[in-house]
């Protein structure tokens, strides 16, 4: 009962367009295979490419992190100084260096479409998929816990940017935006 309820509190309030801050909330429990079998087949891809890119880079980080690492990677996609779709952004080098370290490393080769959203024994990966599905499908509705920010790193490395303006600190990562780049 509880679920039916929050269920249909989220579905009203996505018709009707209210803006979220998810700095302090969780998303009501939904059977999001089910939504994401009545996807097209573009969509589920992009889906997947988002959902692997915020397990990767931070499956064990708070709530907050993992949208957030949603967000760097949408604002990449809005922004006209990177690739156009998610999976074009997750998967960017720059001469040979990854914008997602990870995607050049073996994890990719673990994770493939079709095994990781069948994985019933991946609570995390399954969480992280519903995330992908909500802030994907409500981007332009939720606040930016970020504050638009196209880069970030963990809190353990100094990668020597220049000309960057810090936007916020998420966990274990700290979320940046360059100053001579906006987001859209």
């Amino acid at each position: 009962m509880q679920v039916r309820i929050l269920f249909t509190l989220a579905i009203v309030t996505l018709i009707l367009g209210f803006s979220y801050s998810l700095a302090n909330i969780q998303l009501p429990y939904m059977p999001y295979k089910a939504y994401f079998n009545n996807l097209t087949a573009d969509v589920k891809k992009q889906i997947v490419c988002l959902a692997e890119n915020i397990y990767f880079e931070a499956a064990y980080e708070p709530y907050k992190g993992k949208i957030a690492v949603a967000f760097v990677t949408l604002n990449r996609v809005n922004s006209k100084h990177f690739e156009n779709t998610i999976c074009d952004v997750v998967k960017e080098k720059r001469g040979s260096v990854c914008q997602f370290s990870w995607y050049c490393e073996e994890k990719p080769k673990a994770m493939s479409y079709g095994n990781v959203l069948t994985n019933s024994n991946s609570s995390v990966y399954n969480d992280i998929t519903r995330i992908a599905i909500y802030v994907y499908a409500n981007y332009d509705r939720l606040e930016d816990p970020t504050k638009g920010a196209l880069f970030y790193h963990a809190d353990y490395v100094n990668p020597g940017w220049r000309n960057m303006e810090k936007t916020a600190t998420i966990g274990r990562h700290i979320f940046y935006t360059r100053k001579d780049l906006k987001t859209l």
